[in-house]
């Protein structure tokens, strides 16, 4: 359970989150908000978010969303300062405000939220000037995992993080769509989400067939699921084109609100560093990340990495011309040709790690 250091302690009366984007980091903040609820059930939650990543969490209990459209401008953060005055009513501020977004225009969005307190990152995290936003600072620990460091905006306040909880506001009839999709005949299901928000992260359509054939040649039924922009749709064809075995293609047919029930159908998902990932993670479906652009202990799968391909330290070495470990943190590599230090033997023996784990009764004479 989560308490704060000291009886002493304030129960503050309103928190404004910021945190536009993106798909995944946005599932990381849920646990900092089960620990500000836990321990203040009467605090009132406010979040600054994008626009798609409201769609994925609306509904998400005790916490009302700020709409950002990136695109809006000045003129957006002027509207966003109006709705939050109107919600918080006779209150001149907030009490806190979490800055967790690092990026120019977040932190320039920050100056139109009114808060006596200003929580953002450490100096050795800090850039795009946000330290001249902010007036108190998480503390600085070498290495975590963005859940774990998002987590610790809460350090300030006096709470420690509890549990990891994401508890992702998922409505029935979502999980009654996912459930249409194939029928629950006993066989494992791998799923893949191909491409990343950022294509540089992104494996090639013929790696993925490969991996694909390796797991329904031992019994697996594919499903690809994505977006609905035209690289997803580019790639998922090149799949099902290069692919031998049947492939079940639901590749921009889900909702935001429907991914989550989807990637919970599924035994294993393969996926770059992407949202799908994370959401994946919090919905309980272990996942095979691809890591050669960034780092998986920083943004790989939080609850279990076992699966994982880490080529993370060879494209710092072959691109950057140092290891993995005197990169600064969140150093991304995203250079052409980088994903191409993961190959397919590499993708399959984590596919086979997985299957060694957890064997099922459909597929073990496929051993």
């Amino acid at each position: 359970m989560t308490t704060p250091h000291s009886p002493s302690a304030r129960a503050p009366d309103s928190i404004c989150l910021l945190r536009l984007s993106a798909l995944g980091d946005v599932t990381h903040v849920l646990p900092l908000v089960h620990t500000l609820q836990s321990a203040w059930p009467g605090v009132r939650l406010a979040w600054v978010i994008g626009r798609g990543e409201r769609r994925l969490l609306d509904g998400l209990p005790g916490v009302d969303f700020i709409e950002y459209d990136k695109k809006s401008g000045l003129a957006g953060m002027r509207a966003v300062r109006r709705e939050l005055r109107r919600w918080l009513g006779d209150a001149p501020r907030f009490d806190a405000l979490l800055q967790m977004q690092l990026a120019a225009r977040a932190n320039l969005l920050s100056a139109f939220i009114p808060a006596r307190r200003r929580v953002g990152y450490d100096r050795r995290r800090a850039k795009e000037l946000h330290g001249l936003f902010v007036n108190e600072r998480i503390p600085d620990r070498p290495g975590p995992h963005v859940l774990d460091v998002l987590g610790s905006f809460c350090e300030p306040l006096g709470l420690q993080r509890g549990d990891v909880r994401w508890n992702l506001p998922v409505p029935p009839e979502a999980f009654e769509w996912a459930a249409a999709q194939w029928p629950a005949d006993g066989r494992p299901t791998l799923m893949v989400s191909p491409c990343s928000s950022h294509p540089l992260r992104n494996w090639r359509a013929e790696r993925y067939a490969a991996l694909a054939d390796h797991a329904a040649g031992k019994g697996w039924r594919v499903v690809l699921c994505g977006g609905r922009s035209e690289l997803e749709r580019a790639t998922a064809d090149a799949i099902v084109a290069t692919m031998r075995h049947p492939v079940l293609d639901l590749v921009g047919r889900d909702t935001l609100k429907q991914l989550p029930a989807l990637l919970a159908r599924a035994d294993l998902l393969v996926t770059p560093d992407s949202g799908p990932m994370h959401i994946a993670n919090a919905m309980g479906t272990r996942v095979l990340g691809l890591h050669a652009a960034t780092d998986p202990a920083r943004s790989g799968p939080y609850s279990d990495r076992r699966y994982c391909v880490d080529r993370y330290d060879d494209a710092a070495r072959r691109y950057l011309g140092k290891p993995a470990a005197a990169l600064r943190w969140g150093t991304k590599v995203e250079h052409p040709g980088v994903m191409d230090l993961v190959g397919v033997d590499d993708a399959i023996a984590a596919f086979e790690r997985h299957r060694a784990d957890h064997p099922t009764p459909s597929t073990l004479e496929q051993s």
